[in-house]
């Protein structure tokens, strides 16, 4: 008992207990789900979300909220595949990951101004630099589909780090793009967890009042948390492109609701001061497999939105019930010595 109190007493034991309860019921109807092959098509299927959430994660422990991100990975990989299409030039893949995001640091860095220099509220800066940086896009930079992207692209693309048959011996594989989000795994995790930085964050995500009075410089903090996010949307924009192999302007932009449910259920409160790389990642897995499953098994998109807000509450609510139910027991066994 005390076990399971302690599990749901944390947002990451949550979401692991209803991701494996969910994967359980579905594997009753289908047998072939519990595979090694279906948490490799997972994997590759919650790539950009992750690296999205990832971002999303840092703002909302400062006490903040994005969502232009999804905006801002568009405008980033759409306009690094334009000037080098238009320049002709055979730019290494490393190279156009860098691009896109220094493209999204600098989108970032627009947000930051507004919100940590000029102390704007982060929503209303986030939902106006959403339609911003979309509407920038498509006015100026372009509208239509770029297919033929760089032959580096394709065979990157290409590259596969595993790939295997499922139950019904269909294809899955997980590409060599997965290292992205590796790399910026560690980053955030190390940046979050063992440096002053990190400690900054989440003191102004606890008080901002309180980390100013401590000394902390929440304007510039707050900048970086933003330019940082930023270049991370970058990265996941390039990083779809090279799922799709195609550079489209319309894509990314609509699946904020995903993301922001993969980090708040992973352990992110809007409040700030929490949030945690295990918890956006495992929160992503979760949102990711209840939609492919759905989606699989002919249940519309809207009743997947229910499914997706209910987890929201619970993965939420459980936690913050089982604190006061343990602050109740504490104040009951101090009151019985």
């Amino acid at each position: 008992m005390r076990a399971l109190s302690n599990i749901l007493g944390s947002a990451q034991g949550v979401v692991l207990l209803m991701a494996l309860v969910f994967a359980l019921a579905i594997g009753i109807t289908n047998p072939g789900f519990l595979s090694v092959a279906t948490l490799v098509d997972l994997m590759r299927n919650s790539l950009v979300t992750g690296i999205f959430a990832l971002g999303v994660m840092m703002v909302l422990a400062s006490g903040g909220i994005d969502v232009s991100f999804t905006a801002i990975g568009a405008f980033a990989m759409y306009t690094t595949m334009t000037l080098v299409l238009g320049i002709d030039i055979d730019v290494p893949i490393i190279g156009l990951f860098l691009a896109s995001a220094l493209i999204g640091a600098a989108l970032g860095l627009i947000n930051g101004l507004l919100i940590g220099g000029l102390g704007l509220p982060t929503l209303i800066v986030t939902l106006g630099t959403l339609s911003l940086f979309r509407g920038a896009l498509l006015t100026f930079v372009g509208t239509t589909y770029l297919t033929g992207v760089p032959r580096n692209v394709i065979s990157f693309a290409r590259t596969m780090i595993v790939r295997m048959e499922n139950a019904v011996g269909q294809l899955v594989s997980l590409p060599l793009s997965f290292v992205v989000l590796i790399g910026v795994t560690l980053f955030v995790a190390i940046l979050m967890n063992f440096t002053m930085f990190g400690r900054k964050i989440y003191a102004i995500g606890g008080s901002e009042e309180g980390a100013r009075r401590i000394g902390i410089d929440v304007a510039r903090v707050k900048i970086w948390i933003y330019v940082i996010a930023g270049a991370i949307a970058g990265l996941a924009g390039m990083t779809h492109m090279t799922l799709s192999r195609m550079a489209n302007p319309f894509d990314l932009v609509g699946t904020e609701l995903n993301v922001i449910a993969a980090v708040v259920l992973g352990g992110a409160r809007i409040a700030g001061g929490h949030g945690t790389v295990t918890g956006a990642l495992l929160g992503a897995l979760v949102i990711t497999m209840i939609n492919t499953s759905l989606l699989s098994a002919g249940v519309p998109s809207y009743w997947q939105r229910v499914v997706v807000g209910l987890l929201i509450i619970i993965g939420t609510g459980l936690p913050i019930l089982t604190d006061r139910y343990r602050a109740r027991r504490e104040r009951l066994a101090r009151a019985a010595v």
